[in-house]
């Protein structure tokens, strides 16, 4: 696609009162110079995005997630490089396969949810050999996300073996999905969260996990500062009381990560998780990574993430089918990753 071609958009914009916004509605614009909230100029064709679980909450306007508008959503995007702009360290060329995520796309400026995106040269990191851009966009944040847990984790020591059990919390959605496979891959024994265990054990089986706990029995307040000790590990992506229990059953010196708060911003625990036993809370945050650790990251799913797992996860959808779906993704709904066809 030239950047000089039309091409449709998903916006949302301000409504009358100039602060709430308008339900997103299609809009055709006539070539990437009609953009609203451009973030540079590197022009991107685009070829597929995501749904997250904050595309949702922007998507809908369930969420304050938008810090400008009008806006296109969507905060990630693949596809080609088809006008590199005054990117004077050379750092892309025409032609280049992109991946793009992060950096208040989606949220500050114009995201994926478009046949073109404008962004800053050092947002993108070129596609690695062996994925293609709808792998890419099926990994997306979540994926990315879940990843820099793993690296965060090796970091700071937890490895598989001696039987030792890491959790992946909120496990059927596309951070714990992605998580659940990476870690099994790795050989960890991974026990998976969820609210829906009889629904979705045989996917979170078919992704590696070795054993499935209702996420009741982990949101569960407790008055206790400490639990007995279970995790080796964790990748929680849910915040509030579920995180805290992660951490209470968390053994000596092991370390959790945390990613997400659909169960609550709010972490009812103590000091004794950190000062008796040592353990680790690392907080993962995926939009301000600097672009080195994502390029490792993004390396290390190229090579670590199981393809026949990673398609168990994907589900394809159009443009038109993204507001339906982002109600469906803030309702709990959707199950693993939702790409978005773009040209589709």
């Amino acid at each position: 696609m030239p950047q000089h071609t039309s091409f449709t958009a998903l916006i949302i914009d301000a409504g009358p009162d100039g602060r709430r916004q308008k339900p997103a509605e299609f809009r055709e614009l006539s070539d990437a110079s009609a953009l609203p909230a451009p973030g540079g100029e590197v022009v991107v064709e685009v070829s597929y995005s995501s749904l997250n679980y904050k595309d949702g909450l922007a998507v809908t306007g369930k969420g304050k997630i938008l810090r400008q508008l009008p806006i296109v959503p969507g905060i990630d995007l693949a596809g080609t490089v088809v006008a590199a702009g005054n990117d004077a360290g050379g750092h892309l060329q025409v032609g280049d396969e992109v991946i793009v995520t992060g950096w208040g796309v989606g949220e500050q400026t114009s995201g994926g949810y478009a046949g073109c995106a404008r962004v800053q040269a050092d947002w993108c990191v070129r596609l690695p050999a062996g994925l293609d851009a709808r792998q890419a966009m099926g990994i997306g944040t979540a994926g990315l996300t879940a990843m820099l847990c793993v690296l965060a984790l090796e970091d700071h020591g937890v490895a598989p073996g001696k039987g030792r059990e890491v959790v992946v919390t909120g496990a059927a959605g596309g951070v714990g999905s992605v998580a659940v496979a990476l870690l099994a891959k790795l050989g960890h024994r991974v026990v998976a969260s969820t609210g829906r265990v009889e629904e979705e054990r045989e996917y979170l089986r078919g992704l590696g996990a070795a054993d499935l706990l209702a996420r009741d029995v982990l949101a569960k307040p407790s008055g206790k500062p400490l639990d007995s000790e279970r995790w080796a590990g964790g990748v929680d992506a849910v915040g509030g009381e579920t995180l805290a229990a992660v951490l209470r059953q968390t053994r000596t010196h092991g370390s959790v990560a945390a990613c997400g708060l659909a169960g609550g911003a709010h972490l009812p625990t103590t000091v004794h998780p950190f000062i008796l036993r040592g353990v680790n809370l690392l907080g993962i945050d995926s939009n301000t990574c600097p672009r080195p650790r994502r390029e490792q990251a993004w390396q290390r799913l190229a090579t670590d993430l199981d393809r026949a797992k990673l398609e168990r996860m994907i589900e394809v959808i159009a443009l038109r089918d993204v507001p339906r779906y982002a109600e469906e993704i803030l309702a709990g709904k959707v199950r693993g990753r939702v790409v978005v066809d773009v040209q589709a």
